[in-house]
């Protein structure tokens, strides 16, 4: 995976972050999801590559080999806008002061908190099967509790992390052949450490409570996303089933924001990274 990319370790105040980076040109970011690694974005990293990009893509505190501070009962330390804080120190410390940004579920949320903390540091965002936590919350009904049931399990204290560390390789769904065998060698290897788990039900736990007040407070404040945005989504997942048109939500946190789906299931980056990677570098270089 990730041939001619480098690798480090970016050591921060409060965390540690791992981060692949390869290619020249303007900088990138890619953020994965719940519950993958950077390395989700092993087929669609090249390819922004070879369309003339520098390509960086970071494990999330607490996901993959990234380490957080130890949880705490407000959940702060791995909220949204304490991981694109890490972010933006990382692209700091590989020389970039303003960048792309992609964030897939979860790295969605933190791509959302960081071009709304730091608009300065970002020039286009693409924002990949995720709408605003709030927005999610605020829309909750009894197919949305049924279908997402595992964001209000995944808030209770203790009980998750006893089943899941109980038989990882049967909680978490990984299929070698879909994923690339290196990619789930990867994201096994991080499922399967209690360390892992227990930061991935923190970032949970911060999207039902301090994550959603940041979103409600810049909401009030009239705070938008103001550079170009993006929205993609799959075809083959629920968003378009829960919500209808997903642009139709974004609007109002980004004017003029465009967007289509893209047949795939979940892991699009897996799934469909000829796709998805066309459709980034199309929007980048715009």
């Amino acid at each position: 995976m990730f041939e001619g990319f480098e690798w480090k370790m970016v050591q921060l105040q409060e965390s540690s972050v791992f981060v692949r980076h390869g290619g020249e040109g303007p900088p990138v970011v890619l953020l994965h999801g719940h519950p993958r690694t950077s390395a989700t974005w092993h087929r669609v990293a090249p390819r922004l590559v070879e369309r003339g990009f520098t390509v960086v893509c970071p494990d999330l505190r607490g996901y993959g080999r990234s380490r957080g501070p130890a949880p705490t009962a407000d959940h702060s330390g791995h909220s949204k806008r304490a991981v694109a804080q890490d972010v933006v120190a990382v692209m700091s410390s590989l020389g970039h002061d303003r960048f792309m940004l992609a964030g897939h579920d979860r790295g969605g949320s933190v791509a959302l908190r960081l071009v709304l903390d730091h608009p300065e540091a970002v020039s286009r965002v693409a924002l990949i099967d995720c709408l605003p936590l709030s927005e999610h919350l605020s829309r909750i009904t009894a197919k949305f509790a049924t279908q997402w049931w595992h964001w209000f399990f995944f808030a209770q204290p203790d009980v998750p992390e006893r089943v899941i560390n109980a038989d990882p390789d049967s909680w978490y769904h990984g299929d070698p052949e879909s994923m690339g065998q290196e990619n789930h060698d990867e994201w096994r290897a991080a499922t399967r450490n209690p360390d892992v788990v227990r930061a991935m039900l923190e970032d949970y736990r911060a999207g039902l409570t301090v994550d959603r007040r940041d979103e409600e407070t810049d909401r009030a404040a009239g705070k938008r996303i103001e550079c170009p945005a993006l929205a993609l989504w799959s075809l083959r997942d629920d968003l378009e089933d829960l919500y209808g048109d997903p642009l139709k939500i974004w609007a109002d946190w980004a004017p003029g924001i465009r967007g289509h789906g893209i047949d795939s299931g979940h892991h699009m980056a897996e799934q469909a990274p000829e796709v998805l990677a066309t459709a980034l570098g199309d929007f980048f270089s715009g």
